[in-house]
């Protein structure tokens, strides 16, 4: 355990001292193991593609390194620098997500990358944390009463993210982003009767992605009725659970992981079945839960609306992507390739995550020092 003296007025120690520890130490233990799980779920993956054994391993460990780096820096920051990060980084990420579909590769019918030397840039999934922080900065003038048009500023920008994720397309990620702007105007006073108005413009969306994409008709089709398409790596999936059962099989001895294509990604929560048991997935589970009812536990008596809205929209983003992996291996929810935040292997998300509940963490952040002294960091500037 760090120990600071409450007197000390080092950086660290007002950290230390204001940041939420249990929180940090959540969030740590799930990058841990993240990096276990991928001992023992990319192996076999890397070997199938004909990769050095360790070859994910590698590059999961790094991730995670810049991973925790990244959320330890950002929680160092004033609500101030948190705005200014993604407002600065969300126009940014748009121009990368419309780079993408000029010069991105194309996988399995869709371009949501960019080749950067050997690292794959999916600018889409940071935008999630920048556009929910832009968002809730937006609102919060509009509660802070002053007169603009926030809602529909809000509303404009809105339109602006799900029509660059539909370019690409990202139906899932779209959902995702749907949800939690919902939530956000919700949280922002939108009156009950728009709230069901873009409820049902949402449910519409889903309803033309269906009748003109093959590729989400198919899904949902599959979801609906197994026996109208390929469901391989659901059943996959439901194997490993059954095949596990309370207890799993032993670290690394599951069988399901050697023919399951996205053991290490998608379905690496499948793989935590099959080797480590029902009581494990719970227990995974539950962790997550923590992180999400302890960053909404700081909120309860938040009276600064931006990061009130802030702080909601980034952990409803963990919460809901954390919900949609695990429904989708267990089932519940048509297939969609979204991963298990801090756990399945991926760059992009790993990092774009990492930001994310740094910024939860800056703005949960309590008992602020302010000392006269230069503040680089703004810790002593307020919103």
């Amino acid at each position: 355990m760090i120990a600071f003296s409450r007197n000390d007025n080092s950086l660290l120690s007002r950290w230390w001292w204001t940041v939420d520890r249990w929180m940090l130490i959540l969030i740590v233990i799930l990058i841990v193991l993240g990096l276990w799980l991928a001992l023992t779920a990319s192996p076999a993956v890397a070997e199938r593609l004909g990769l050095d054994s360790m070859h994910f391993v590698k590059k999961q460990g790094l991730f995670l390194g810049l991973s925790l780096i990244s959320i330890i820096t950002i929680s160092m920051m004033s609500g101030n620098f948190v705005r200014r990060l993604a407002v600065i980084g969300l126009p940014i990420t748009l121009v990368l997500m419309a780079l993408t579909l000029w010069i991105g590769p194309e996988i399995k019918g869709a371009t949501r990358w960019l080749q950067i030397g050997s690292f794959t840039l999916q600018p889409s999934e940071f935008l999630k944390p920048f556009f929910i922080v832009t968002t809730a900065w937006i609102l919060s003038a509009d509660l802070r009463g002053e007169k603009i048009p926030a809602k529909q500023v809000a509303g404009g920008l809105f339109l602006l993210v799900v029509f660059m994720l539909i370019l690409q397309p990202d139906f899932g990620q779209t959902i995702l982003v749907s949800t939690v702007w919902i939530a956000q105007m919700a949280l922002a006073g939108l009156p009950l009767t728009w709230l069901g108005v873009a409820g049902g413009m949402g449910l519409l969306g889903i309803g033309i992605g269906y009748a003109t994409l093959p590729h989400v008709a198919s899904r949902i089709d599959r979801f609906i009725n197994p026996a109208s398409g390929d469901t391989y790596q659901v059943d996959k999936a439901m194997e490993a659970f059954g095949s596990g059962g309370l207890f799993g099989k032993g670290p690394g001895e599951g069988a399901v992981k050697l023919g399951l294509p996205d053991a290490h990604t998608d379905y690496i929560f499948a793989v935590v079945g099959e080797e480590f048991g029902s009581v494990a997935g719970v227990m995974l589970l539950l962790l997550f839960a923590g992180i999400v009812i302890r960053g909404l536990a700081h909120l309860m008596h938040e009276e600064n609306p931006f990061r009130m809205l802030a702080a909601a929209g980034l952990i409803m983003q963990f919460g809901i992507q954390t919900l949609i992996n695990i429904g989708v291996n267990l089932a519940l929810l048509p297939s969609k390739g979204m991963t298990l935040p801090f756990i399945s292997y991926g760059g992009s998300s790993m990092l774009a995550l990492a930001i994310g509940m740094g910024m939860v963490l800056a703005l949960t952040r309590r008992n602020r020092f302010i000392t006269p002294w230069s503040d680089p960091l703004g810790w002593k500037a307020a919103e």
